[in-house]
């Protein structure tokens, strides 16, 4: 069946260099086998069994996997459990004195909570939402920033059997609104505010524009973080009063079905609108358990600081539910890398000896643009495996990372997932597989998918193809277990897909190099060019820490390509113009040539470190930029359009 318009030629593939894991590494590993792939496709799917049983099921469910040619699927039917009692609960025999959460503030302010002080602010949480009249249909929103009582609050709904709908602290009302609406959520969990580069951010405001925007009505709590004695109206209420008032409570965690929703999330909308996705909860929380264990390799025993936004699926997989599932360590960090220093993050690891540390590749980018001497400045050693996620990882920020901030020595699993897929499907395993810098790496066990062309035709190794997930995964969400879901394609009676809508190619042993979204392709003059080529290109001209293409409106070629540069401290704009001309014609030709060189401090992204593309076309275009409150840095918009000539 044919699929849109993905790239249509060929895309140049350069042999990388395997990097084998470190021996000391594959002997403490947690999954060092090398047979796992085989067993996991010889006893599939009943292979996930090792996943369901990471987990603690209040009735046992009748097999793992009930489905035939097509939806529906069923993942652990007739299974059931509680989200907050396997992330708590049943951690305090052994673990109640660990830490659950460290969490550093943006002025410097720390809190920890162990599991069993968890347990009874969930607990209290949990009771006051239930006073309230929460039940078992309803969904709560919560609008918080990366504070504590945003787990809390996650797992207090989980532990009434409610879903929650965790919405960016950083959307603006409208986009709140717009949320809460489509989710017909009556209840609202926000702050008065919240500090960000130092300044103060009004939350509440924004929370109190968005309940009167909906035609429903809502009761509101209020977490006080600013402490300026918040007015609060009819139907709000004050969290600390809540807990306070509820102290000692005890509630009994509602029994959930193996499919029955946990949470609501959004897409990021970097490439066009936000989507609402359902996860369920046995299935989403067995295979985030099983990849935080097996590709993060997450112990109880570690500190593991995920860098993340839990307003994003990365926060609530690897942040929240797949690190307590664990019964681990989790940081929470509510701040910037950069503030007040650049060297805050390796401030941190050293401060909590932090074990695995897993962020975006444009954050890495980010770190080299800014040099090497900053993580010199702190004893990372604590450091055993680090990882990526959110884009592309090219090879030579792969290398500095695994250089300057492993040691050499850390392996590094760059991951590929997206909010719909629950949890990781491409990645290596640390403990068993050599790593291709550049290359997000296999299929992980149990997973099948193929690169295929635009009528779905496997393409030979090393050819740009659409990614096409061909098997069921129990991390699915609702729309593709029932098959209501816009990806997932019958492409005949007898064969099912989802296709992720991503360009990538693969080599001979099935490494994965993932090359951008479809719709991230540039027609110029009738031919077509994947915007992940041409920015590997530009990144990999010396003093280019990251860069961003898009196409603009030409009147001569159709689309002109458009280049928007970072580059490192210490390199000159009109060198690296040359360069960066010089490379691309090079590596892919004259007609490739970028008709504007944009140098800017930074890219505009998400907090979860996605660059927001569609905004950087849309001042390549001279066009209105739209809803931009999904960008941690909205201030650089205003410097990119300063710098950008549209003749």
């Amino acid at each position: 069946m044919a699929r849109g318009d993905g790239p249509g030629r060929d895309q140049p593939y350069t042999e990388r260099e395997t990097v084998e894991p470190p021996d000391w590494f594959v002997e403490q590993a947690n999954v060092s086998d090398p047979t796992v792939y085989d067993r996991f496709e010889r006893e599939w799917p009943d292979c996930w069994r090792d996943a369901a049983e990471l987990l603690d099921w209040e009735t046992p469910f009748e097999t793992v996997f009930r489905g035939t040619d097509g939806p529906p699927f069923e993942w652990f039917p007739g299974g059931r459990l509680n989200a907050a009692y396997n992330c708590i609960d049943r951690h305090l025999p052994e673990r109640k004195n660990q830490l659950a959460l460290v969490w550093e503030g943006h002025l410097g302010e720390s809190r920890t909570y162990t599991y069993l002080e968890l347990y009874r602010e969930v607990n209290a949480f949990a009771a006051a939402l239930r006073e309230r009249g929460v039940g078992p249909d309803d969904v709560v929103t919560l609008y918080l920033p990366m504070v504590p009582e945003l787990p809390v609050a996650m797992l207090a709904c989980a532990r009434l059997g409610v879903q929650h709908n965790v919405v960016f602290a950083g959307f603006s009302a409208d986009a709140l609104a717009t949320r809460m609406e489509r989710a017909e959520s009556a209840y609202l969990i926000t702050c008065d505010g919240y500090y960000r580069r130092g300044s103060a951010v009004a939350q509440k405001n924004k929370a109190d524009n968005a309940r009167i925007a909906v035609d429903h009505d809502v009761s509101v709590v209020v977490l006080d973080r600013l402490g300026r004695d918040v007015h609060l109206g009819d139907d709000y209420d004050d969290y600390h009063d809540l807990l306070a008032a509820h102290k000692g409570a005890e509630i009994e965690p509602a029994p959930r079905a193996a499919d029955d929703p946990l949470f609501r999330i959004y897409t990021s909308g970097t490439t066009g609108q936000p989507k609402a996705v359902t996860h369920t909860t046995g299935g989403y929380l067995a295979h985030v358990a099983w990849t935080a264990r097996s590709v993060l390799d997450i112990k109880p025993e570690d500190t593991y600081w995920c860098s993340a936004d839990i307003g994003w699926i990365t926060g609530h997989s690897y942040i929240v539910y797949g690190p307590l599932a664990l019964g681990t360590t989790t940081v929470l960090y509510n701040g910037t890398a950069d503030h007040p220093e650049k060297d805050r993050l390796w401030e941190l690891i050293e401060k909590y000896a932090v074990d695995v540390f897993y962020t975006a590749p444009t954050a890495v980018r980010a770190f080299m643009k800014w040099g090497k001497q900053y993580p010199q400045q702190h004893d990372l050693s604590s450091l055993r495996l680090l990882g990526t996620v959110g884009e592309p990882m090219d090879a030579r920020a792969w290398e500095w990372y695994r250089e300057h901030i492993g040691g050499g020595e850390c392996p590094v699993v760059d991951t590929w997932w997206q909010t719909e897929t629950g949890a990781i499907l491409v990645s290596t395993l640390p403990g068993v597989d050599e790593m291709k810098p550049g290359a997000a790496g296999t299929p992980l066990p149990g997973i099948e998918a193929s690169v295929v062309d635009r009528s779905g035709t496997a393409v030979e190794a090393n050819t740009a193809g659409e990614l096409v997930v061909t098997r069921p995964w129990p991390g699915m969400p609702h729309a593709l277990l029932d098959g209501t879901d816009w990806g997932s394609v019958p492409d005949s009676a007898e064969e099912w897909r989802y296709y992720p809508e991503d360009s990538v190619s693969a080599d001979e042993d099935g490494y994965i190099t993932f090359l951008g979204r479809i719709d991230d392709a540039i027609n110029v003059a009738g031919r077509r060019f994947s915007t992940k080529e041409l920015e590997s290109t530009v990144s990999g001209v010396d003093g280019v820490a990251e860069a961003a293409v898009v196409g603009a409106n030409d009147e001569r070629t159709g689309t002109a390509v458009y280049t928007f540069a970072s580059p490192e401290d210490g390199y000159g704009e009109s060198e690296l113009r040359d360069a960066i001309e010089e490379a691309v014609v090079d590596a892919i030709g004259g007609i490739a040539r970028p008709k504007e060189i944009v140098f800017t401090p930074d890219l505009p992204k998400t907090r979860s470190g996605k660059v927001m593309r569609r905004l950087l076309t849309a001042v390549a275009n001279d066009e209105d930029l739209g809803d931009t409150s999904a960008l941690r840095n909205p201030e650089i918009l205003g410097e990119i359009q300063s710098t950008t000539s549209r003749e």
